[in-house]
This record gives C-alpha cells, sequence and structure tokens, in this order.
C-alpha cells in the first residue's frame, strides 16, 4: 500500500492541518480496497484515488459523511 505526498500536502501540514491521503487506483485492482476502505472507515480519514498521478475519486468515511450531512453539507448537491 503506497502513500503519496505532494506539495500541497507538504503546505498543509505546515498550515496545522491534516492532508488527504492518496492512493493509486492499482491498489484498489490488486485486491487491496477492502483493506484500504476498512482502514479509511476506522480512522475515520479520507483519501483521494489517483489513476495516472491524477485524482479520480475521493473517498470519506461514513462518520464523516454523516458529520457533513449534520453540518446541512450535502455532497450529491454539487
Amino acid at each position: 500500500m503506497a502513500l503519496y505526498i505532494t506539495k500541497e500536502d507538504d503546505d498543509l501540514e505546515r498550515k496545522g492541518k491534516t492532508p488527504m491521503e492518496h492512493y493509486n487506483i492499482g491498489e484498489f485492482n490488486r485486491g487491496q480496497s477492502s483493506k484500504l476502505i476498512r482502514n479509511l472507515s476506522e480512522e475515520d480519514k479520507t483519501a483521494f484515488i489517483l489513476k495516472n498521478g491524477k485524482p479520480l475519486a475521493v473517498v470519506i468515511s461514513y462518520e464523516r459523511y454523516e458529520r457533513l450531512l449534520a453540518a446541512n453539507i450535502d455532497v450529491t448537491d454539487y
């Protein structure tokens, strides 16, 4: 399981914010999806899924999604 660090991540860390993790879609294709999603859920994290180094999708824990809804932020509206 590879974790990618970008310049934007480094800038966020200096500002005291936690950067999102980045995972290559190939890791999902190699049967790692269950493990990756379980870890994100257990740690209440958010991650980019990358294809050819570019963001393809975002995965968030269910708890984080519920907090967004409670704050009247529905990601399906965008």
